[in-house]
C-alpha cells in the first residue's frame, strides 16, 4: 500500500465513528494492537522529547525504507502513535520528510487532543520526520 493509500484508509476508518469517543475507542483498539515492544528499547534515547507521557520510538532503514516500532505508559498515547507507525512505517525518508501530515487534520485529531496530547502528536510528527532527515 501506497502512503497516499494508507492515509486514505485512516482518514476511511475514521469518517466511520460519529462520535470523538468512539474515535478514542479506536484509537486505544489500535494501541492494543501493536507489536510488543522490548523491554530493553524502553531506552532515554528512544524517548520522544515533548511528550508528557513517556513514548518510545524506534526505527530501522531496510533497503532504503524506514520501520518504526513504538510503545507508550498512557492508552490513548499508544493509539496514537500506533496510527503514526502504521502509516509511515514502510516509507522511504523522503516521502516522509515531504508528507505534510495533513491527514490528521482530516480526521480532526489535532483539535480533539487537550493541550499536551496536542503538543505530543507534535512532538512525535518531529521526531519521526527528524528520523527521516537525519537518520
Amino acid at each position: 500500500m501506497t502512503l497516499e493509500e494508507k492515509k486514505q484508509q485512516i482518514v476511511e476508518d475514521f469518517s466511520l465513528y460519529d462520535e470523538w469517543l468512539d474515535k478514542y475507542e479506536y484509537l486505544i483498539e489500535l494501541g492494543k494492537g501493536m507489536e510488543p515492544f522490548p523491554e530493553d528499547k524502553k531506552t532515554e534515547d528512544r524517548l520522544i522529547k515533548g511528550c508528557q507521557s513517556r513514548v518510545w520510538l524506534d526505527c530501522e532503514e531496510r533497503d532504503g525504507k524506514l520501520w518504526f516500532t513504538a510503545d507508550s505508559d498512557a492508552i490513548i498515547t499508544r493509539g496514537i502513535i500506533s496510527l503514526l507507525i502504521d502509516v509511515y512505517s514502510g516509507c522511504t525518508p523522503e516521502e516522509i520528510a515531504d508528507d505534510d501530515f495533513s491527514f490528521l487534520e482530516e480526521i480532526g485529531l489535532r483539535e480533539n487532543l487537550s493541550p499536551t496530547r496536542a503538543n505530543g502528536l507534535v512532538s512525535m510528527i518531529n521526531t519521526i520526520k527528524a528520523k527521516a532527515t537525519n537518520g
